[in-house]
């Protein structure tokens, strides 16, 4: 599979199938095909694997794409603005996303859900308790809100975010969240808590989060009608 990212703020990956490739991807997100490809859709790995993705922010079924001849095309694309960042697995690496991280993936690719073990990070940490999992070998395409910033964290290096601007991160990565000290940091700072992460592994930040984007254009949109 060979692939090329365009379309800058709004931006749509395009693959390049040989004959007998397969891609996956959620409900939705496919922009466009060739002729020359199947598609089939499916729960990947029986319902209760389903509601799984479910849970963390995507669809029940996934959708599978098989060239049936080479030099086949397939294009999926962002529901939001911002960034489509492609992540190589080899066996060995695995990486937690943000709910909805997942665009598109190799079928050799396994996507799953993660629980967050402490209540604190599921009630502060930005995202929620359920997130998603991609383990195995091969090309998964995530979701970035706005622009990204790629951290490489040494064992035992920290960096404190605003919640909600971890995008990504491999599972080496330990996450935890600390409250903001001062009341004046706390009233008129960034709020409660910080998100802590700490290395080894690499951390995939992005620069404008769904939630703050809808929050900042609120004082925008007109007022509901009324009965």
């Amino acid at each position: 599979m060979e692939y090329e990212i365009t379309g800058g703020s709004f931006p749509t990956v395009v693959c390049t199938l040989q004959s007998g490739e397969t891609m996956k991807n959620e409900t939705g997100a496919m922009a466009f095909m060739t002729k020359g490809m199947k598609m089939d859709t499916s729960t990947g790995g029986g319902l209760l694997k389903g509601i799984g993705r479910a849970l963390s922010g995507d669809t029940i079924f996934l959708n599978f794409f098989t060239a049936q001849e080479d030099n086949q095309q397939i294009g999926f694309s962002s529901c939001t603005p911002g960034k489509i960042i492609p992540v190589r697995l080899d066996g060995s690496n695995t990486i937690i996303g943000q709910k909805n991280a997942f665009l598109a993936a190799e079928d050799s690719v396994d996507v799953d859900i993660y629980f967050r073990n402490k209540l604190g990070t599921g009630i502060f940490g930005g995202e929620g308790f359920i997130l998603q999992k991609f383990s195995g070998n091969g090309i998964v395409f995530l979701e970035i809100d706005g622009e990204v910033i790629e951290k490489d964290l040494a064992p035992g290096e920290s960096l404190l975010l605003d919640p909600g601007h971890i995008a990504a991160m491999e599972e080496s990565v330990s996450f935890d969240i600390e409250r903001v000290k001062g009341a004046k940091n706390i009233l008129f700072g960034e709020g409660l808590y910080f998100s802590r992460v700490t290395g080894p592994g690499k951390v995939w930040i992005q620069t404008m989060p769904l939630s703050k984007l809808a929050q900042s254009l609120i004082p925008y949109l007109p007022d509901c009608p009324k009965d």
